[in-house]
C-alpha cells in the first residue's frame, strides 16, 4: 500500500474534523450505557486537555465501538497513531514514552485488522509489518508476538504456506518466552493446519498434540475442542474411523458445553462424514442437515459449502448423479464466491468423479485439470493426489496412455507423501505421549499426597532407625567389601561374554543385509526391464492410435463439404470450424436442391451439428449422423426440416442400436433450408437455437429449439418446423455450444452466449469474411493459455 505524504499538522486536523463529525452520529447497535460512555469520551477528545488524556479517551472509545462501526474504528486508530508519533519525537520520561509506544503499536495493529477484514491483504500486511518493526525496535514482546501471528495469518490466507509457518513459529517462540500458553497453543494449531494441508501429517499431529496439552493446562475448552477436532481429522484421513469418531465426539461435547454454535456445526458435519464412511447414510444425512441449519443461521458460507459437498457425496455413492451434481455445483459456486481455493479444488474433484462415472470424460478432464492447477498453486498435497488420480483414470478411459502414466506417477508421488508409514506411526506416538503425560501428572499428584502421610510416620520412627543403623553399619561395610570384589569379577566376565555375543550377532546381521541388498538389486533390474518393455508397448500403442486417428480424420473430411463448396452455396457467408482434437464430434453439413419444398429457385440445406463427445468417439458418431441426414434428404426425399430431423432420429437410433448396447449417443443440431430467391427460411432445431439479426438491429431474434436430441429420449416429440421471411441484408447464425462454453479471459470464466451475441452485433456491418476473422481472433484471445474444452462450429449467412 503506497503511503501519501501529508504533514503531521494537516493530518491531525483532518482526523479531528472527521472525529468531531462522528460526534453527531450515534450507533443504533450500541446499548444506552455504551452510548452514554461514548458521548462522554467524545467530550474529552473535543476538549483536548493533553495528548495523554486524549489517547486514553480514544482508546476507550475504540474498545466500545470497534465491533459496531469499522470505519470509525479505523479513524480512531489513525488518530491514536498520529498523536503517538508526534509525542515520540518529543523528550519524554520513560513512563510516558512507554505509554505512547504501546499506543502506536496497538493502533498500527488495529489498522491492519481493519484492512484484513475487508480483504485488502497488501494494506493489512503493510500495517502489521509497521507494528512489528516498531515493537521490535522497542522490545515490546507481547506486541512482537501478536504482529508475527497476524502476518502469518495474512500469508496463510494468501496460500504462501512457507512464510506463514515461519511467522507462526517465530510467534510461538516469543509467546513461550513470555509464558503465554493460550496464544502459543493457537499458533501451534494454525501451523499444524498448514502442515496437514501440505500432507506432512507427522509434523501436524505433533503440533496439534502440543496445542491440546497447552489448552488443557490453561483450561481453555474452546481451544481444546479445536485441537481435538483437528486430531480427529488426521485419524479420519489415516482410516482410523473409530479413533476419529472418539475425538470428534469429545470436541462436540466441549462445544455444546461452551455454546459454540459454529463449532457445534463443524463437529456435526465431521461426525456425519464418519457415519457416511461407515455406510450409515441415514444418520449421516440427519447430522449434515442439523449442521447445515446452524451454518445457515450463522451465514457461514464456507461451512455451508462444505456440508453441501458432503451431502452431494452421499447422493453420488447412491448413484443419484443428478442430485450429486446439483449439490456439488452449489458448493462450488459458493466456494468461488468466497475465494476458497482449497474448497474449489475439492469441489472440482468431486464433480469430475461424477462425470467420469457417467462417461462424460471431457467434463471430467476439465474438472481434473482445474483441480490439479489450483492444488499445485497452493501446495495442497491431498488435493493434488486426488486430482492426479482422477486424471489418471479419465485419460486411461480415453486411451491417452502417456498422459495417464504421467498422472499415475504424480498420484503415487503425492499419495506416498500424505499416507506414509512414518505419518501413521507419528500419530500413534503422539497420542501415547499425550495420554501418558496426563497419567504421569495425575500419578505424581497422588504420589505427593501419599508422601505427606509417610513423612509423618517416618518422623516417629526416625530415632529408632538411627540407633539400629549404628549397630549394623560395621557389619554391612564388611559385607560390601566382600560382595563388591565378587561383583567386579562377575561384571568383567559378563562384559567379555556380551561383547563376543554382540560381535557374532552383528556379523549375522551384516550377512543377512548383504543378501537382502542383492535381492533388492535383482528386483530393481527386473522392474527396469519390465518398465522398458511397458514403455515400448505404449509407444507401439501410441503409434497405432495416432494412425487410427488420422484415418478417422480422412473419413470425417470425406463426409463434410469442402469450404469452397460451402462458400459457393452460401454466397455471402462463413464457417468457423475449430476441432478440439485432430477429429471432432462437431460437424457442418450442406446440400443444395432445386426441387425442395415446391419453391422456385435453389434451396440450400445447411446445419451445424454437435455429436456426443469429441475426438475419435465423437467423430464416429458424426459419421453416423451425417449419413442419416443424407439418407433422409437425398434417398427418401424428405424436404420439410422438422420431418427431416424426425426421420434422421429414427435412422440414428436404429444404426447405433446395432452396436448391441444401450444407445446413449446422439446429436444436437440447428438445421436450415434457405431459398435465396424468395428469401424464405425454414428451420428446425434439436437443443441448439437459431439467431436472426435483422439489418441494422441491435438485438437478435432467437428461435428456440425443441429440447430433445437426435437420439434416444424419454419423451420424444415431433420436431417443429419454423418458417421465417427474411429481408435483404438480414443475417442468420447457427452454431454448436463450443464457442460460448469456452473458459478463458482474465478471470477464467465461460465466454457465454450473451457475449457472443454482443460480438456479432458489434461486427454486423463488416463483410462475412471479416466477421469470421473477428470471431476466430476473439476466441483465440479469450482462450489464451486455457485448454480448448470442446469443438467449435459457427455458421453465418447474410441474405
Amino acid at each position: 500500500m503506497i503511503q501519501p505524504f501529508v504533514s503531521m499538522e494537516i493530518r491531525s486536523l483532518l482526523m479531528l474534523i472527521l472525529l468531531v463529525s462522528y460526534a453527531f452520529i450515534g450507533s443504533s447497535q450500541m446499548s444506552v450505557q455504551e452510548q452514554m460512555k461514548v458521548d462522554s469520551l467524545k467530550e474529552v477528545v473535543a476538549l483536548g486537555e493533553n495528548d495523554t488524556v486524549i489517547i486514553n479517551a480514544l482508546s476507550a472509545w475504540d474498545n466500545i465501538i470497534y465491533s459496531y462501526d469499522p470505519e470509525l474504528d479505523l479513524l480512531l486508530n489513525m488518530k491514536i497513531d498520529s498523536i503517538a508519533t508526534k509525542n515520540l519525537n518529543e523528550k519524554l520520561n520513560a513512563k510516558e514514552k512507554n505509554k505512547f509506544i504501546n499506543s502506536k503499536v496497538f493502533a498500527l495493529n488495529n489498522i491492519g485488522v481493519y484492512f484484513e477484514m475487508y480483504e485488502d491483504y497488501d494494506s493489512a500486511l503493510y500495517y502489521y509489518k509497521q507494528s512489528l518493526s516498531f515493537a521490535l525496535e522497542n522490545e515490546q514482546k507481547e506486541s512482537i508476538a501478536r504482529s508475527l501471528s497476524n502476518i502469518g495469518a495474512i500469508y496463510e490466507v494468501e496460500y504462501n504456506y512457507a512464510l506463514a509457518v515461519q511467522y507462526y513459529k517465530d510467534a510461538i517462540e516469543v509467546y513461550k518466552e513470555i509464558g503465554e500458553k493460550n496464544h502459543q497453543a493457537a499458533m501451534l494449531l494454525n501451523a499444524g493446519v498448514i502442515f496437514e494441508i501440505q500432507g506432512d501429517h507427522s509434523t501436524a499431529i505433533d503440533y496439534y498434540m502440543n496445542s491440546l496439552v497447552l489448552y488443557d493446562q490453561s483450561g481453555n475448552k474452546y481451544g481444546m475442542a479445536a485441537a481435538q477436532n483437528n486430531i480427529a481429522i488426521l485419524y479420519e484421513f489415516q482410516g482410523d474411523l473409530e479413533k476419529a469418531l472418539e475425538y470428534y465426539e469429545k470436541s462436540l461435547s466441549l462445544r455444546r458445553e461452551i455454546e459454540d454454535l459454529a463449532g457445534v456445526a463443524k463437529s456435526l458435519n465431521n461426525i456425519g462424514a464418519i457415519y457416511r464412511k461407515l455406510g450409515d447414510h441415514k444418520q449421516a444425512i440427519s447430522l449434515y442437515n442439523e449442521s447445515l441449519e446452524i451454518k445457515q443461521e450463522l451465514n457461514d458460507k464456507k461451512g455451508i459449502a462444505h456440508t453441501l459437498k458432503n451431502i452431494g457425496f452421499i447422493y453420488h455413492s447412491q448413484e443419484d448423479y443428478s442430485s450429486a451434481i446439483d449439490f456439488y455445483m452449489q458448493s462450488l459456486t459458493m466456494r468461488k464466491e468466497i475465494g476458497d481455493q482449497e474448497g474449489i479444488c475439492s469441489s472440482y474433484i468431486s464433480l469430475g468423479e461424477v462425470y467420469m462415472t457417467q462417461g462424460l470424460y471431457s467434463k471430467a478432464l476439465i474438472c481434473g485439470d482445474s483441480a490439479l492447477n489450483i492444488g499445485l498453486n497452493i501446495g495442497a498435497a491431498v488435493e493434488i493426489s486426488a486430482a492426479a488420480k482422477l486424471l489418471w483414470q479419465v485419460n486411461k478411459y480415453l486411451y491417452q496412455y502417456d498422459e495417464s502414466l504421467s498422472m499415475f506417477e504424480l498420484y503415487v508421488e503425492y499419495q506416498d507423501s500424505v499416507l506414509s508409514e512414518e505419518n501413521q506411526k507419528a500419530i500413534i506416538q503422539q497420542q501415547f505421549k499425550y495420554e501418558y503425560g496426563k497419567k504421569a501428572a495425575a500419578d505424581s499428584i497422588k504420589a505427593l499426597e501419599e508422601a505427606k502421610v509417610q513423612d509423618a510416620l517416618l518422623a516417629a520412627e526416625k530415632a529408632e532407625t538411627e540407633k539400629q543403623k549404628a549397630q549394623v553399619k560395621q557389619q554391612e561395610q564388611q559385607k560390601y567389601y566382600l560382595f563388591g570384589g565378587l561383583a567386579l569379577a562377575l561384571l568383567f566376565g559378563g562384559f567379555i561374554f556380551n561383547r563376543f555375543r554382540v560381535a557374532s550377532k552383528q556379523k549375522n546381521i551384516i550377512e543377512e543385509q548383504k543378501v537382502v541388498v542383492e535381492q533388492q538389486k535383482a528386483a530393481v533390474e527386473e522392474q527396469k526391464v519390465e518398465l522398458e518393455y511397458t514403455h515400448q508397448q505404449l509407444e507401439e500403442h501410441h503409434k497405432e492410435i495416432a494412425d487410427s486417428i488420422m484415418y478417422a480424420k480422412r473419413i470425417q473430411e470425406a463426409i463434410m463439404p469442402s469450404m469452397s463448396a460451402m462458400g459457393a452455396a452460401l454466397k455471402d457467408g462463413f464457417v468457423l470450424y475449430l476441432p478440439k482434437d485432430v477429429v471432432a464430434g462437431d460437424f457442418f453439413w450442406m446440400e443444395s436442391l432445386t426441387d425442395a419444398l415446391g419453391s422456385e429457385g435453389e434451396v440450400v440445406y445447411f446445419a451445424a451439428a454437435d455429436c456426443t463427445g469429441h475426438g475419435v468417439p465423437g467423430a464416429m458418431v458424426s459419421v453416423v449422423c451425417s449419413n442419416a441426414l443424407n439418407k433422409a434428404l437425398l434417398e427418401e426425399g424428405i424436404r420439410d426440416t422438422g420431418k427431416l430431423l424426425d426421420r434422421t432420429r429414427e435412422i440414428v437410433i436404429d444404426r447405433l442400436a446395432k452396436s448391441g448396447g444401450e444407445v446413449k449417443d446422439g446429436m444436437d443440431i440447428s438445421l436450415c433450408a434457405l431459398n435465396r430467391t424468395t428469401r424464405e427460411l425454414k428451420w428446425s432445431g434439436a437443443n441448439n437455437p437459431l439467431w436472426i439479426l435483422r439489418k441494422g438491429a441491435l438485438e437478435f431474434e432467437e428461435i428456440k429449439a425443441n429440447k430433445q436430441p437426435i437420439g434416444l429420449y424419454h419423451d420424444p416429440q415431433p420436431f417443429a418446423t419454423h418458417q421465417i421471411n427474411l429481408n435483404e441484408g438480414d443475417s442468420i447464425y447457427v452454431f454448436t455450444d463450443g464457442y460460448q462454453d469456452q473458459f478463458g479471459g482474465p478471470k477464467g470464466k465461460k465466454f457465454k452466449a450473451k457475449q457472443l451475441k454482443e460480438l456479432i452485433i458489434q461486427n454486423q456491418y463488416l463483410s462475412m469474411d471479416e466477421q469470421l476473422k473477428q470471431l476466430k481472433s476473439k476466441f483465440i484471445e479469450w482462450k489464451g493459455e486455457v485448454e480448448q474444452i470442446d469443438d467449435v462450429c459457427v455458421i453465418g449467412v447474410r441474405v
